[in-house]
């Protein structure tokens, strides 16, 4: 007999409430896998799963139409599922260094040491890859991002790392599940990356007559030559994906 659960007990373990998972069986999310002759509605082990996907979708900022189209389409489970695995690695390790840089900090205050500016901003250093920007785009182009970057309230920094996780996210997401980089939904993410990139002063997609296109192109085959900017996209496929994505996208519409 395969294994139920309430939903009461669903809600207590997912940390939300009754009520929203009964909005999710409304909207075609998440139907219970049975309902009993009382009206209780319960849900199996595949229904678990399908909520783990919503909540880690959610958790990405999408909006519930969204959810649904996505998963509506035809993939597996466990390869939906391995695409959120990766983002949610890079996050735990980008974590895990701010929160050791944090408590260095606190333990050197405590103790009434010298604090080590090199150990306090490891996850937030956005400055490690100066020499290669200016190698590539010149010093000008560094200063620009710079001040960009320093002018920013910590607001707006949480606000853009966190847009620029998300947009990590749900490339490494549609990689995983292997739909075309030239389809409309990977066009749509390339879309959203070139936007992306058209936001950081500097850069030839930062600046007015910038030559866009040839700068996308650059940046999408550096995603697959240079293993840390695969990471990014999952590993070495889902840079190979987005480098096709960013290609199609530069020769149609850039």
């Amino acid at each position: 007999m395969t294994k139920e659960w309430s939903i009461q007990q669903i809600a207590k373990l997912a940390g939300t409430t009754s009520r929203t998972l009964r909005h999710y069986g409304e909207l075609g999310l998440l139907p219970p896998s049975s309902v009993g002759s009382n009206g209780y509605r319960r849900y199996d082990g595949a229904a678990l799963v399908r909520l783990q996907r919503i909540l880690l979708l959610r958790e990405l900022g999408l909006g519930l139409p969204q959810i649904a189209e996505i998963l509506a389409r035809p993939t597996s489970e466990e390869g939906a599922l391995e695409g959120h695995l990766a983002w949610l690695r890079e996050e735990r390790e980008r974590l895990a260094r701010q929160i050791a840089s944090v408590e260095t900090t606190i333990a050197a205050m405590r103790g009434g040491e010298e604090l080590m500016a090199e150990e306090m901003f490891d996850g937030f250093d956005h400055t490690r890859y100066r020499a290669e920007v200016e190698e590539r785009w010149g010093a000008d182009a560094y200063a620009a991002g710079d001040a960009w970057w320093r002018g920013m309230s910590a607001e707006d920094k949480a606000q853009w790392q966190r847009r620029t996780t998300e947009l990590g996210a749900a490339w490494t997401h549609a990689a995983a599940r292997g739909i075309p980089s030239d389809g409309d939904e990977a066009q749509a993410l390339a879309e959203r990356h070139v936007a992306w990139l058209t936001g950081i002063p500097g850069t030839p997609a930062g600046d007015p007559g910038g030559e866009v296109a040839g700068y996308v192109r650059g940046l999408a085959d550096m995603y697959v030559a240079d293993p840390r900017f695969a990471k990014n996209y999952g590993g070495q496929a889902g840079a190979e994906f987005v480098r096709d994505a960013l290609r199609h996208y530069a020769a149609a519409r850039l």
